[in-house]
């Protein structure tokens, strides 16, 4: 999330071309049955989708003491289920216990409840990942690790996102394919569980051209889980990733990987824009602490997306017809994987950030 691999020009200006979503529709809480604007055999639709109380989650205990309007705002953030990040910074030894601990609460125990969850654990990664490979001690970690976590999901229904920024797999010194080989073995692990679905993170439509992101996936180890996952910590429109992500299907059947579904990430596109766009204009701010919304009429700014759903064909969301019938027929949901609320989407909580998505979303 540092750094941005280098972009075609091509695919820069086809994007920067790319108009943004029309964007209407009211807030929602969590999908929960399947209709004729989702693929029938979604593994996302028909149920709840957890929504995790705890301090776990950052956007949380802000919530729970805030009052009057700032309550009425955080409640568009923290009453969603939302794909808590799961890292190196949980030990070895808790991580079990930890995801234990996550699962028992947002699920209040229902054992039919889906759990959103993403897994960012490779190390090293981001800029580091160009510069050196993972050490032995770090491999046999990574796999202590993700044994511990596959063991404490056991058959919860699970929403996974794998490895967020997965392109950085591309940057790795010589060459090298250690890093998209711990994580397929991670992708492995994982689609062995029976109600877990994976979804490998392939970056976003302004970051890789389709044939690099069939590679990178099938490096990744597409052929073994559900899919991919789009846009989690970029900004850009939900109409271009659905496109993109047709595409990007498209390639793998080609490659023999035919069925492939992908999600796409919403949580703070509400007024999209690319990464070419932003390198334009960062109006002094790095790329993941990008500006927010000033009002809801704002454009090229972050706000929170589409809510979190399996009905991802639904006119209420404003998206063009050809993208709706694509996404029917491709997408699992908009998910809420990105955290536009935390000090560059990693850490602490931003009060001032997190109110003013929540103000100027214009999904009300």
């Amino acid at each position: 999330m540092l750094c941005r691999l280098v972009l075609s020009l091509a695919l820069l200006a086809a994007l920067a071309a790319v108009a943004p979503d029309q964007e209407v529709g009211t807030t929602t809480a969590a999908p929960t049955s399947t209709t004729s604007t989702t693929s029938a055999d979604n593994p996302l639709a028909g149920r709840a989708w957890g929504v995790y109380r705890g301090a776990a989650e950052l956007v949380w205990e802000p919530y729970e003491r805030a009052t009057g309007q700032r309550k009425t705002l955080l409640a568009k953030i923290a009453l969603q289920p939302k794909s808590k990040w799961f890292g190196d910074w949980i030990s070895d030894d808790t991580i079990a216990d930890k995801v234990r601990d996550y699962v028992a609460t947002a699920t209040g125990g229902d054992p039919e409840v889906l759990v959103p969850m993403t897994v960012f654990r490779v190390m090293p990664w981001e800029q580091e990942a160009c510069t050196r490979l993972p050490t032995r001690a770090e491999k046999a970690s990574y796999r202590r690790w993700i044994n511990r976590f596959a063991s404490a999901l056991g058959e919860t229904h699970t929403l996974m996102v794998l490895q967020p920024d997965g392109p950085f797999a591309r940057c790795a010194p010589r060459g090298s394919k250690v890093p998209s080989q711990l994580v397929a073995w991670a992708a492995r692990t994982f689609a062995a569980l029976p109600n877990t679905h994976v979804y490998l993170d392939a970056g976003a439509a302004d970051w890789l051209h389709v044939d690099d992101a069939v590679q990178l996936l099938v490096d990744l180890g597409v052929e073994h889980v559900r899919g991919f996952a789009l846009n989690t910590t970029h900004y850009d429109a939900t109409s271009s990733q659905v496109s993109y992500g047709a595409e990007v299907v498209a390639g793998l059947a080609a490659r023999g990987l035919p069925g492939k579904h992908f999600v796409v990430d919403t949580t703070q596109n509400g007024r999209p824009f690319t990464h070419a766009q932003w390198a334009a204009d960062p109006r002094g701010r790095p790329f993941d602490d990008a500006a927010t919304c000033r009002t809801p009429a704002g454009l090229r700014c972050v706000t929170l997306g589409i809510p979190p759903t399996a009905d991802v064909g639904s006119p209420a969301w404003g998206l063009p017809a050809r993208v709706r019938a694509l996404a029917a027929e491709h997408v699992d949901g908009f998910v809420w994987t990105g955290r536009p609320w935390l000090h560059q989407q990693s850490h602490p909580f931003d009060l001032a950030r997190a109110l003013a998505v929540a103000r100027t979303t214009p999904y009300q």
